[in-house]
């Protein structure tokens, strides 16, 4: 730049009523020619003195501007006056910069592969949404609104590690109730959603190396946590009955944590039969095995009385129980949990406060009011009888649209059911062909650590009226060539 430009640059004229002051108009101004290479390295700038003169401005308005720019490396100044760092500009792009393929990532985490597609929540047959319209938003919104009244200061603050004791409280009584949990409020550690209480776990738990199992076909998340946690990751294969590992199982793949999802399996539904959880709870206990208990939508009932959660079968368990509001409620709230054994809780209390640092609390006290005022058991059994509702439709629909050989698998609660396929179909070529329609099921393939994989699609419903699931299962028929 010669100094006819610079001096154009330098001098042209800042705005006194600007939304900029006149000193960040300046500063920004630099930075910018310096930032697009107007300014090069080592070129000289004229004294504050004479800019400040030059520019009618105060001189502690450049004094200011050339303070900051040496502060941030921009600008050196020395006895021969202030020039342009040659540190100031980014060198120019070549062939042998480094690419994505050049950058090395540990293992742990090259092997972390997500189908992951930013899909509407509003997408039809997408399982794992709840009915998002039927969440009483008006009663969260004052029990919030309570929330913040009464003690605003209190609640922008860090709070306990742990989780709100109000939270945890009333979380205890609930699940005692519910689900035959037993375990008192300190027991249980509140989590930014399960999936980081799957995390936590993997990592306070387990080593490099350790074999974790999990269910074949199974949740995605809880083989993510393991993998990020280094341990050796076995599909054990589930059966009408769920997680059915073998005699040799134990004895040549014996693991340190064991991932279920006794009350629902997830995706195929089945419900674990009462002896074949109190065999898993006694040979994980002989072993010196953790169970992680993934019961996260089994508030969804819709036939008999659901069998207790393991956790409460068995004293002293193996059992570290875990849930989420990501089902009940809503996805955004981020709140999960787990309950820890006694024994367990006083050895990983001095880590859970070094790792974890109590968020959410407005949100955390406004839910355990939602639990003491009822307002949550309302909500789940009207979201129970809606959900009931749409799964008969979805069944009625599948059995008269595809014929009466139609295989499904669930039903017994949740918000989704499995439409088997022929082995001839390609689930995920079906699902491609369906989102592209405006459907968003999911591929049964995909949840398949081994390279047996049933075909089938997981049919969501609690995001689906009537009319979507009439119409998704008139596309699905078309899709699969049905006549």
């Amino acid at each position: 730049m010669n100094e006819s430009e610079l001096h154009s640059l330098l001098l042209a004229p800042l705005l006194p009523e600007g939304a900029l002051t006149l000193q960040q108009q300046l500063l920004q101004r630099i930075k910018q020619a310096i930032l697009t290479g107007a300014l090069s390295a080592g070129t000289p700038l004229p004294s504050t003195r004479q800019l400040a003169a030059d520019l009618k401005v105060s001189r502690n308005t450049v004094t200011g501007v050339w303070a900051q720019l040496q502060a941030e490396g921009f600008l050196v100044s020395d006895r021969q006056g202030s020039r342009i760092s040659p540190f100031a500009q980014q060198p120019p792009t070549s062939h042998h910069d480094i690419s994505a393929n050049d950058l090395l990532l540990p293992p742990r985490v090259a092997q972390l592969r997500s189908n992951h597609r930013p899909l509407s929540q509003e997408m039809a047959l997408r399982p794992g949404v709840p009915a998002l319209a039927h969440f009483p938003l008006a009663q969260w919104r004052r029990t919030l609104n309570r929330v913040m009244q009464h003690q605003p200061q209190q609640l922008l603050g860090y709070g306990d590690p742990l989780g709100e004791p109000a939270l945890r409280t009333a979380l205890a009584q609930h699940l005692a109730l519910a689900r035959g949990v037993r375990c008192t409020p300190e027991q249980i550690v509140i989590t930014e959603g399960a999936q980081q209480a799957l995390t936590l776990c993997v990592s306070l738990l387990s080593q490099r190396g350790d074999i974790g199992w999990v269910e074949e076909p199974g949740y995605r998340g809880a083989k993510a946590a393991m993998r990020l946690g280094d341990m050796r990751v076995e599909p054990i294969q589930v059966d009408a009955q769920g997680l059915a590992p073998q005699t040799r199982d134990w004895q040549q793949r014996p693991p340190r944590l064991i991932y279920t999802t006794p009350t629902h399996q997830y995706p195929t539904g089945v419900v674990m039969s009462a002896p074949r959880r109190l065999a898993l709870l006694a040979t994980a206990r002989q072993h010196q095995s953790w169970i992680i208990e993934d019961d996260y939508d089994s508030d969804f009932r819709y036939s008999g009385e659901p069998i207790a959660a393991m956790q409460g079968m068995m004293q002293p368990s193996p059992v570290i129980y875990v849930g989420s509001f990501s089902k009940t409620l809503f996805p955004s709230l981020r709140i999960g949990f787990m309950v820890l054994p006694p024994q367990l809780l006083a050895l990983l209390r001095p880590a859970l406060h070094e790792l974890l640092r109590g968020g959410n609390r407005p949100e955390q006290q406004a839910l355990a009011q939602f639990i003491h005022s009822g307002d949550y058991s309302r909500h789940l059994s009207k979201m129970r009888r809606l959900y009931r509702q749409r799964q008969t439709s979805l069944r009625e629909a599948l059995l008269l649209t595809l014929g009466a050989q139609t295989s499904l698998l669930g039903g017994e609660c949740g918000m989704h059911l499995v439409l088997r396929l022929a082995d001839t179909q390609q689930d995920t070529e079906v699902v491609e062909r369906l989102m592209a329609s405006g459907y968003a099921p999911g591929a049964l393939s995909g949840f398949y650590l081994g390279e047996e994989k049933q075909q089938g699609l997981v049919l969501g419903y609690g995001n689906s009226s009537t009319s979507q699931i009439i119409a998704g299962v008139a596309r699905i028929a078309q899709c699969l060539d049905v006549k």
